[in-house]
């Protein structure tokens, strides 16, 4: 019987020793905070991304964080999000002491609803956080649109889509803010935890610069009080190395999810993604839906099929949110299920899972 984990973090890790020669460098060098590797890094980065400028932090939470914090909105403003994604993205607002207003997603690739996010706008709403859920790119083209000129920032959450396109123009750089996480989970991981926050924005970066930094941009600088949030060398270096062989690792994942799509798409219990192939999309995730996830995952994991959850829950649902209820996401914790879908997977191993999914609802529908 094989085994199919969800990821292998150390296998995800392909140039292993010109990783360790680095970080030997490093560490003969006494180079841990900041200097070039951190530097090289940003610049690196901002170019994947064609973005103007790059500021690394400590972690995708901070990043939203300081994001938020640049744009210098009120205390009591509304900002826009989405139900379904992970907490920080709602924390980072309530830290700002901002106003969260929850909006329904859609369910073809769990972006941000638009019908609904037309309904939630108000002479309160000062930003939308838009949340590129799974690798999927969430349509700020038509955000623009909907907004027209008026005066709301989009702060994108780009934590799921390192190397995630609309129609060719990386997220991140398509509204005024974009942040993103290094989490070693992620398609593109480091070695703990790191953030980036991109922008075009001169203004946005000379702010974020300083926050990460107490405020400061050298030693005894400092202007306004901001926090301790840094990216650590030897985390630095081995994204540089990482993001060298990256777009392979977007391909590689687009493979695997072409498996999924052949040899799913067939099945009546399973809802898949509906994607644009006008897009690129990174896949962090593979997310199916069906009223039978309980019953599916229990079944593939006799089979040794490891799954997950993204996510349980609705932030809404959430009680210290406060959150009202929406159409198209209520329910939707108990029905989205996470496949394997890692660069480290066989084409076999994806095979095998489409195997017994395909024999699970033969078997019992």
């Amino acid at each position: 019987m094989k085994k199919v984990k969800f990821t292998d973090l150390y296998e995800l890790i392909h140039d292993k020793s010109a990783i360790l020669k680095r970080v030997n460098y490093l560490i003969k060098k006494s180079q841990f905070i900041g200097g070039k590797e951190v530097l090289n890094f940003e610049n690196n980065f901002s170019k994947y991304v064609n973005s103007k400028y790059c500021i690394s932090v400590a972690n995708g939470t901070d990043a939203l964080e300081i994001a938020i914090a640049s744009l210098n909105l009120k205390k009591g403003s509304e900002i826009i999000l989405p139900v379904n994604t992970w907490i920080s993205t709602a924390e980072a607002i309530v830290t700002n002491g901002c106003r969260i207003v929850f909006c329904d997603v859609n369910l073809d690739d769990y972006s941000i609803c638009l019908k609904d996010l037309k309904k939630k706008l108000s002479n309160k709403t000062k930003a939308i956080m838009v949340v590129h859920l799974y690798g999927n790119p969430t349509n700020i083209l038509q955000i623009k649109k909907i907004i027209n000129k008026r005066n709301i920032k989009i702060i994108e959450d780009c934590a799921q889509a390192h190397g995630t396109r609309l129609l060719g123009k990386h997220v991140g750089t398509l509204g005024d803010v974009g942040t993103f996480s290094f989490f070693p989970g992620k398609n593109l991981g480091g070695f703990g935890d790191g953030g980036a926050i991109v922008t075009n924005s001169v203004k946005i970066y000379r702010y974020c610069l300083r926050a990460r930094n107490h405020g400061a941009l050298g030693k005894y600088d400092h202007i306004f009080s901001g926090r301790n949030s840094r990216l650590d060398t030897i985390n630095a270096a081995v994204l540089n190395i990482k993001l060298k062989n990256y777009n392979k690792v977007v391909k590689r994942r687009n493979e695997l999810a072409n498996i999924y799509f052949k040899g799913l798409r067939k099945i009546k219990n399973i809802d898949l993604f509906n994607l644009s192939e006008k897009n690129t999309h990174s896949f962090h995730q593979f997310v199916i839906r069906t009223k039978k996830r309980d019953p599916l995952s229990s079944f593939l994991k006799k089979y040794k099929i490891q799954t997950m959850v993204h996510y349980p829950y609705m932030l809404n649902e959430l009680k210290f949110f406060n959150g009202k209820e929406v159409k198209k996401a209520k329910d939707l914790g108990k029905k989205i299920l996470s496949l394997p879908i890692s660069e480290e997977h066989s084409d076999d191993q994806i095979k095998y899972v489409v195997q017994k999914i395909n024999s699970y609802f033969k078997k019992n529908y």
